[in-house]
């Protein structure tokens, strides 16, 4: 039972967004997965620009390295504070186009030891 005067929550309590809960979780929409896949292909040729050399990788290896560098380069930004910022998070760009490059070199020195009979 309510205490008194407080009702069910109604969706413009939880943010106008009638999906999320007392977490604030939302569920993944399309749009967010088409995001994901342009911001790692941006972060994963920013990562193999950084890179010297030629790297010889297909693009889908540098849209999931590009992926999992942003991934993880948001969670390191949060974790020394500094991935909300006013305007662009320079830092936190810095962070996961460097991340980008280290997974581009290992994997552009892991894909090219393959042998091809």
């Amino acid at each position: 039972m309510p205490l008194s005067g407080q009702g069910p929550r109604l969706p413009q309590e939880n943010g106008g967004h009638p999906r999320r809960g007392r977490t604030g979780a939302c569920s993944v929409e399309v749009t967010g997965i088409i995001s994901a896949l342009i911001i790692g292909l941006v972060i994963g040729v920013l990562g193999r620009l950084v890179v010297p050399g030629r790297q010889s990788i297909p693009i889908w290896l540098t849209i999931v390295i590009g992926i999992v560098a942003a991934l993880i380069g948001t969670a390191i930004a949060a974790a020394i504070g500094v991935a909300d910022t006013r305007g662009i998070d320079w830092i936190e760009l810095v962070i996961q186009v460097v991340l980008a490059g280290v997974g581009v070199a290992l994997a552009a020195g892991l894909y090219g030891r393959r042998s091809v009979p």
